[in-house]
């Protein structure tokens, strides 16, 4: 088939809607991927499987109506505030800055216990549930995106809890939630989620979604697990969505996208945001066939899908509107399927990375993916310290 055209927005509308390289490269500015060393683990550490599935959503949501969006956000947001003790509003509202935005990682709180909030063993079961609804709200509610993103990841915690005894923080207990500013209709404040594998962080500004990055996802073990009375494989459909996008390619086309060295994780992980290269390598966007492009967005797609509709879609149209300027990488192979097996997409606002790892919590033969989704202009809402 021929080059695709530009702009895409028949290809759009048809739609719905850490890192280190070997020694050949560089390696980028900062601590490592995680966070750096493991700090003194935090004393509020829980052993629990909350099974946030089970968790039942309040009668008083009623109160916040049916109507997706900011108005119904802020409504909950305020009921869980309204709920916790003085002492729980300390940790869970927290003065707005990006370098307490910055405090993000991918390992368990046991390995880095500087994120913001409440652990959400800390929470009541009414409290939880209030949780789970500005969860619900602020994310995609498609199976296998955002909000149901959340919950199998927490349920693979729970189960990596049974399992590993090397680290302490693992389980469903130990993740963190915060408001970093004071939810409101005026000013800038930010939804913070994140524990072991995940980070999730929508800032916004005057009622307005301006940023929701940055986004990482990571999950051990790769593999279908039974826990927590449901089939949990969250990021299947990453992996599978990049290696038919991968496979899709000519020979040629492999040549050219497959970049120099072996990327052993992530680049732009937590504590690194400068990592991301001024140089964009690989295919540019513009070499793909239309049935390629579609591929490529489907792959995107299951990034910018975890938030809700009305975000995704507005992210989808600037980053179609800059196909032309994006470029496809790879390293390792196109199955996506072994260690240090690694994709991006590099464009003018866009950065998207996964990359495949050996399994470390489970002590399991076989590897794991991390990922993270990037916007070189809306990361932490666009805001500096």
């Amino acid at each position: 088939m021929g080059k695709s055209s530009f702009p895409l927005a028949g290809v759009i509308a048809a739609i719905a809607i850490a890192g280190a390289v070997d020694i050949a490269r560089a390696q980028p500015a900062g601590p490592p991927p995680g966070g750096g060393e493991p700090h003194e683990n935090d004393p509020r550490l829980m052993e629990e499987n909350i099974n946030i599935g089970a968790v039942e959503l309040p009668d008083t949501i009623e109160v916040c109506g049916d109507e997706p969006g900011f108005a119904r956000l802020l409504c909950l947001s305020e009921l869980l505030k309204a709920d916790v003790s003085d002492d729980m509003l300390e940790l869970l509202e927290l003065p707005y800055s990006v370098e307490t935005a910055q405090k993000w990682s991918n390992l368990p709180a046991g390995g880095y216990p500087d994120r913001p909030g409440v652990l959400l063993g800390e929470f009541s079961e009414e409290q939880l549930g209030l949780v789970k609804a500005i969860l619900m709200e602020a994310g995609s509610l498609r199976e296998n995106e955002g909000y149901d993103e959340i919950e199998q990841n927490l349920n693979l915690d729970d189960f990596i809890y049974t399992v590993a005894t090397d680290q302490a923080g693992y389980s469903s207990s130990n993740f963190y939630f915060a408001f970093l500013g004071t939810p409101a209709e005026t000013g800038t404040w930010e939804l913070y989620y994140g524990g072991h594998h995940f980070a999730f962080a929508n800032t916004y500004t005057d009622g307005v979604l301006v940023g929701a990055t940055p986004s990482f996802r990571g999950v051990e073990p790769f593999r279908p697990v039974e826990f927590n009375d449901r089939l949990n494989l969250p990021m299947a459909q990453e992996r599978d969505a990049f290696a038919r996008l991968l496979q899709s390619l000519t020979e040629e086309q492999r040549e050219v996208a497959l970049l120099e060295g072996t990327y052993r994780d992530i680049l732009a992980g937590p504590q690194a945001d400068d990592a991301i290269p001024e140089e964009k390598e690989g295919l540019s966007v513009s070499e793909l066939s239309d049935e390629q492009v579609y591929l490529l967005i489907a792959a995107l797609e299951t990034y910018v899908g975890d938030i809700n509709d009305a975000g995704a879609a507005a992210y989808m149209e600037k980053y179609e509107a800059e196909f032309a300027d994006t470029y496809l990488g790879f390293s390792g192979t196109t199955d996506l399927d072994s260690e240090d097996d690694y994709v991006r997409l590099h464009g003018p606002s866009l950065w998207l990375e996964f990359s495949m790892q050996s399994n470390k919590s489970t002590g399991e033969e076989g590897n794991h993916p991390h990922s993270v989704w990037r916007d070189q202009q809306d990361d932490y809402g666009g805001n500096t310290l």
